[in-house]
């Protein structure tokens, strides 16, 4: 059957790590007889590249690489393309937002505190594509849409508005309690730092839980399928 990598970004963070070598096993433990493995593509090892490369090769598709992150910037477009492009049997599947099941998992992560803010701070990692920009946003229409109010959208690091700046903005407008949520997937620095914007409440990270789970394993099935 078709090998799986499973990529993360990768953190120093050592709950961060655990959370995520965690979600990896549920992964394997969902597909009994694939070759199910490990890698990140920043900060740490095992490097994805390296992983790619010790695929067993085939004719055909050989191997999926899932990346674990929630929007297609340049890790995914640029990074991930390098790591399966000496591969061809090898291919990148897509990132795992923007997707329903994310934002019924950030707002289970918000929970009472949802309907008690004045305004709610969509706070990605943040990236300097543009087109991950798109994907964040469109991830907090989504959210919009589900709790019935506008949503703004501050990024933890790199492009503007960071997440200090959306919350500060929403104080000098007028609103009384703002929440921050975290559409991160483990906690870490940029976990932390949310922490740090000055909001009033800050829901945690949409790891563990099953549903993300299930949308690696459907970006998986995905690639596999596609001759």
């Amino acid at each position: 059957m078709t090998s799986l990598v499973v990529c993360g970004h990768g953190t120093r963070d050592t709950a961060g790590r655990a959370v995520v070598t965690a979600c990896v096993e549920a992964v394997a433990a969902r597909l009994p007889g694939v070759d199910v493995r490990e890698a990140y593509v920043d900060v740490h090892g095992p490097v994805v590249g390296e992983v790619v490369a010790d695929l067993p090769e085939a004719h055909g598709r050989s191997g999926v690489v899932v990346p674990l992150l929630l929007a297609a910037g340049f890790h995914v477009r640029v990074d991930l393309a390098e790591a399966v492009a000496d591969r061809p049997d090898v291919v990148v599947a897509a990132a795992l937002g923007p997707d329903d099941r994310l934002v019924d998992v950030v707002v289970d992560r918000l929970g009472e505190e949802a309907g008690r803010a004045d305004v709610v701070v969509l706070a990605p990692a943040g990236s300097s594509d543009e087109r991950a920009q798109a994907d964040s946003r469109e991830t907090g229409e989504r959210l919009a849409a589900r709790l019935g109010r506008p949503v703004r959208v501050g990024y933890a690091a790199g492009p503007s508005p960071s997440v200090a700046d959306e919350v500060a903005a929403a104080r000098a407008e007028g609103a009384g309690r703002v929440v921050v949520a975290s559409y991160l997937l483990a906690p870490g620095f940029f976990q932390r730092r949310l922490g740090r914007a000055g909001a009033d409440a800050v829901s945690g990270p949409l790891l563990p839980d099953a549903r993300v789970v299930e949308v690696v394993l459907d970006r998986y099935r995905s690639a596999s399928a596609v001759p």
